[in-house]
């Protein structure tokens, strides 16, 4: 189930509150400018589908933000427990960071977490299928992926090299709680 945690920067042992009805995870999120959304597959996508196949499944939607947002490429990331580098890709996206572009992903399958700062509070959102998110351009945050990770995200960029962080040199992502591993994630 997906889930919105709202911390005080400064108190990251107690949520200031807890969501984990999406229509009120999107309502939070909207108030901060983040775009939180859910999506339903045209058509059936199975465990290992290729990527041309993830996204055909989701094309009407993919097409949609590219049109409205300007977004120039797309591809599909899948991590899965045995991936050889999965330590390292995860140590990559740990340390807060901003992207001169909106970071969007739709999750096909499994779950990551989303670690937003914004102002003096910190947003803490676990995203699992059909959960879609955009994360404003400029915007301090983090990503977990459990050190057991099992995910298929589409990624949209409107820089066609992809994923660029700008990390802010801060620790404050060592200091709230991390993704745990998910209990179907084998």
């Amino acid at each position: 189930m997906s889930r919105l945690r709202i911390f005080d920067e400064h108190q990251p042992q107690h949520p200031l509150s807890v969501h984990d009805d999406h229509a009120d995870i999107a309502r939070a999120l909207s108030k901060v400018g983040v775009r939180f959304e859910q999506w339903q597959a045209n058509q059936p996508v199975a465990p290992g589908a290729s990527q041309e196949a993830v996204i055909a499944a989701y094309h009407a939607d993919i097409a949609r933000l590219m049109r409205e947002e300007g977004y120039q490429s797309v591809d599909v990331i899948s991590l899965t427990p045995d991936h050889p580098d999965r330590a390292v890709l995860r140590q990559k996206f740990l340390s807060e960071h901003t992207h001169s572009e909106d970071e969007v992903r739709f999750f096909v399958a499994g779950a990551g977490q989303f670690t937003l700062h914004i102002g003096d509070k910190v947003y803490d959102v676990l995203c699992e299928q059909g959960d879609l998110i955009g994360v404003p351009d400029g915007t301090r945050h983090w990503f977990d992926m459990s050190e057991s990770p099992y995910f298929v995200a589409i990624r949209l960029f409107t820089n066609k090299e992809g994923w660029v962080a700008n990390f802010t040199g801060s620790d404050i992502a060592t200091q709230f709680p991390r993704m745990t591993p998910l209990a179907n994630a084998a």
